[in-house]
């Protein structure tokens, strides 16, 4: 076992006085059965408390990987069956190999799938829902050690994919995958505000995941990553004018002043799925880690209200900023998704690591947003509680039905959980 440390970013400490690294499922059931107070740990990727705990942390580092294919060429269906520690950049290189594909991938891949899964982390696209909508059935180590395997057919399988760390430590996820594709990526820059409100959904609709990254200044846009399919041997084609904007003729990174050669091939370049839908190359480090992130999910149909709430609040947040990013996501059904039951517009922030003044300009980005609608990603810095909402999560309740069955002694509640879901 080894010492506690922070989050990938360095803006959070965990209380965790230990990380267990179990080697087999069984020592996990073990360590799981024996902690008063537990949470797994993944590729420490989240800004908040919400995989830590005053008790213990799991990794599952150490246990055997698994990409376990079951999948109809002729069909073009399938599944895949990956083990809760393993990256999306492992499992999309393995998937790759077979000649098979994930529907969507978020913009890095160095994340844990079961911690992406588990935060309903997501994509950009119209018709691309949440990560952990590829989902088809999970298996966790519950409270007390036992083996749990839930599949679509549970009626409580909605409420146990997005799960926050507090039902158990995800031992298995099994995953729809489809054939392999390709994708081309073009960037534009310079997409002034009066066009985004205009023609909003002419820019997002028609290729297959569409990203705006801005600053909130008046002159508009900075960037619009444009990621479309191709058939496979064709270059495929992107208009030469975008409403305005106009071609990237080097490759961009999203944050000003970073290196383009971290992210992936741009300039419409074709190429497989996998090194196309992330914005980041797998072999590359991100960025620099010196930053905080939030991110707030809205009704599509209040995006027009939303971009002009952050538009009026540029001066409070550009001493701060990094860049923002604005994307769209397709609804799921997923009891604690902040995407359930709606098309949604996503308003993600990269902040400079000044958590404090980070948090005071926060709430005035919430109190513009959250009445519009808005829902925090749960793995990124917010200040707002769910009951705090003017979108309530309708099925909170049945979700703490489903902890205290599952979880009858506690092991996974935490601080966060207590705090957000009001559990224990």
């Amino acid at each position: 076992m080894g010492e506690r440390g922070s989050n990938w970013a360095g803006n959070y400490t965990y209380r965790a006085s230990q990380v267990h690294r179990p080697r087999t499922l069984e020592e996990l059931q073990e360590v799981v059965a024996r902690a008063p107070r537990l949470k797994a740990l993944g590729t420490r990727h989240s800004f908040n408390g919400v995989a830590d705990t005053e008790g213990a942390q799991v990794s599952l580092a150490d246990l055997p990987r698994r990409a376990e294919l079951d999948a109809d060429p002729e069909a073009g269906t399938g599944t895949v069956t990956v083990d809760g520690g393993s990256s999306y950049g492992a499992l999309a290189v393995a998937l790759q190999e077979r000649g098979w594909a994930l529907r969507n991938l978020a913009s890095l891949p160095h994340i844990c799938v079961a911690g992406a899964v588990a935060t309903a982390t997501h994509g950009s696209g119209d018709g691309n829902r949440s990560l952990a909508d590829a989902v088809r059935a999970v298996e966790l180590v519950t409270g007390g050690g036992q083996l749990v395997r839930m599949t679509r057919e549970d009626d409580a399988f909605a409420g146990a994919v997005v799960h926050l760390g507090a039902l158990g430590v995800v031992t298995a996820l099994e995953l729809e995958v489809v054939p392999t594709y390709d994708v081309r990526q073009d960037v534009y820059e310079d997409l002034p505000w009066d066009v985004v409100h205009e023609r909003f959904d002419e820019i997002t609709t028609g290729v297959y995941s569409v990203s705006l990254f801005t600053a909130w200044s008046p002159r508009g846009v900075d960037q619009v990553w444009r990621k479309s399919l191709v058939p496979a041997g064709s270059a495929g084609s992107a208009p030469p004018d975008l409403f305005g904007a106009r071609p990237a003729t080097r490759a961009r990174h999203p944050l000003p002043g970073m290196s383009g050669e971290n992210c992936t091939p741009q300039g419409g370049v074709p190429g497989p799925w996998l090194d196309r839908l992330p914005h980041f190359q797998l072999r590359f480090t991100p960025s620099s880690g010196e930053e905080v992130q939030s991110e707030y999910l809205l009704p599509r149909s209040a995006v027009h209200d939303a971009l002009a709430a952050m538009r009026g609040l540029h001066e409070r947040v550009a001493p701060l900023l990094q860049a923002c990013e604005v994307r769209t996501v397709a609804p799921d059904d997923l009891w604690l998704s902040p995407t359930c039951g709606q098309d949604s517009v996503g308003i993600h922030f990269t902040w400079q690591r000044r958590q404090g003044e980070v948090e005071r300009v926060l709430r005035d980005v919430e109190a513009a947003l959250v009445p519009l609608g808005a829902r925090p990603h749960w793995g990124k810095v917010s200040c707002v509680l769910p009951h705090e909402l003017a979108a309530p999560y309708e099925r909170l309740e049945d979700f703490r039905a489903l902890a205290r069955r599952l979880d009858p002694q506690g092991t996974f509640t935490s601080g966060f959980t207590r705090r957000v879901l009001q559990l224990g």
